[in-house]
């Protein structure tokens, strides 16, 4: 069988990074200015376009492109878990679990599951009011953190000091959006509503989000380029 040679695929973290970003600006930009025109202008939806392309809005095109990004940053993280394995490095589990996060929150966001799930839970813990709602968030948002400590704390200081500081940059921008400008958000619809002030908030929330993660995307494809120099993948049938 002929071989056919293959010219190896050059991926450098910072470009990757800046193509992502520039379209995560583009997607926030067009938002942005689609919630000015409902609000300046009384369109509320100029024929779908509006719900398309709200970052708050659910099964859209920020949707997608916040799954996509959530998924890419989990297959990069598995890459990295099997060259742990691979190589006998420590943390391979630490890696699969931090893979498995992200691919929860990739179907989080395209299935709009804690939307979904957030009635239910209410009932089944006997939230009725506003005020324990909102208690309740504060402390899902301490335990998410606190459990990120817990089970990362020692993993981040065996990493190397540019890669450490990185990932929690990302992680302090992540949680700055899905907790911190959520409870914002919570707290200034319940008094004045949806209005565009309460959209502005929820695009900082969504473009805090999508920065962390693009963030870390480029923080772990850096670790992989300067731990492992070069990664090959092989297709065969014959064992190795």
């Amino acid at each position: 069988m002929r071989r056919i040679h293959i010219t190896p695929i050059l991926l450098k973290p910072s470009a990757v990074a800046r193509a992502l970003a520039a379209f995560a600006f583009l997607v926030v930009l067009v938002s942005t200015v689609g919630q000015l025109i409902k609000f300046l202008t009384g369109h509320d939806e100029l024929m779908g376009l509006l719900s398309l392309t709200f970052v708050d809005d659910e099964n859209n095109i920020p949707t997608l492109f916040s799954v996509l990004l959530l998924a890419l940053a989990a297959l990069c993280v598995a890459l990295v878990a099997v060259l742990a394995k691979k190589h006998g490095a420590p943390d391979v589990w630490r890696w699969a679990l931090l893979s498995a996060g992200f691919l929860y929150l990739a179907f989080d966001d395209g299935l709009s599951l804690h939307e979904r799930l957030r009635v239910p839970i209410r009932a089944l813990l006997g939230i009725s009011s506003f005020s324990t709602s909102y208690s309740y968030w504060i402390l899902r948002g301490l335990a998410v953190v606190l459990f990120l400590i817990a089970v990362f704390g020692k993993f981040l200081r065996r990493l190397p000091a540019k890669t450490r500081y990185t990932f929690l940059l990302a992680a302090l921008l992540y949680l700055g959006g899905a907790v911190g400008f959520d409870l914002i958000g919570m707290a200034y619809s319940r008094v004045h509503g949806g209005n565009l002030m309460y959209s502005m908030i929820a695009t900082v929330e969504e473009s805090l989000e999508m920065a962390g993660v693009i963030l870390f995307i480029y923080a772990i494809l850096a670790y992989i380029a300067e731990t492992y120099q070069e990664v090959r993948l092989r297709v065969s049938d014959t064992p190795v």
